[in-house]
């Protein structure tokens, strides 16, 4: 039986998913808001988070979440130590196209898409996605996403990396699940839905006037 892949997903409203953790978890760009998920996290958010990591799964990391989480994650103690000590066990495959090592334990790389697809196939835990807003495109577009869950936070961080940017082919999603938080988080799971009809179903619509004849000629002359 195939791997199910799943995304986790931390969302601002305007589609920013960078380093929600902290302030030193990813400024590259000039982000200045590293650690926005938990200036607004409740109790329901954990929930989901808790959801996703409960029994066995292994990670499927783009390469810059990857150093994140293997200079974080090995050497965390206290409270957080339980969540240390499973992603240690957990399998890491890595989706990079660098060579460079991948020192942290149980850590395997992948080279590509297909990679991804071979993965997916073999007899071992589900797959869970963490940050890595890179690999998204591509695996949406070969069907590799069983699910998606959107924690959708309500603020607006303007700039930084987005899950849905360029690359991202268009497709319909299903929604199987929602809920909103206390705090007005929305939480909202997806799955595949196929591609987008096409409108009108019966045909172009025809243009309605002289003004929208030229209003169009202009935009396809790039003039508009």
């Amino acid at each position: 039986m195939p791997r199910k892949i799943t995304g986790g997903v931390f969302l601002s409203l305007d589609g920013v998913m960078q380093a929600p953790g902290g302030p030193t978890e990813d400024y590259t760009g000039g982000f200045e808001e590293g650690g926005w998920v938990f200036k607004l996290w409740d109790d329901e958010v954990g929930e989901t988070i808790g959801s996703l990591f409960d029994g066995e799964y292994d990670l499927l990391l783009g390469r810059r979440t990857y150093d994140i989480f293997a200079a974080y994650w090995p050497y965390v103690e206290g409270d957080n130590k339980p969540m240390s000590e499973a992603f240690g066990r957990a399998g890491k495959h890595v989706l990079t196209r660098g060579d460079r090592p991948l020192p942290w334990e149980n850590s395997h790389h992948l080279s590509g898409i297909e990679d991804v697809a071979k993965l997916k196939q073999t007899d071992g835990p589900n797959l869970v996605i963490q940050g890595s807003s890179t690999i998204y495109p591509d695996l949406l577009a070969a069907g590799l996403i069983d699910e998606l869950i959107l924690m959708t936070y309500p603020v607006l961080l303007g700039s930084g990396k987005r899950l849905f940017g360029d690359g991202i082919a268009v497709e319909t999603l299903e929604l199987i699940g929602h809920r909103v938080t206390a705090k007005g988080t929305v939480i909202t799971t997806y799955r595949p839905g196929g591609a987008l009809p096409p409108y009108p179903p019966e045909g172009p619509i025809p243009a309605t006037s002289d003004r929208e004849i030229e209003r169009q000629a202009l935009m396809k002359a790039g003039r508009w």
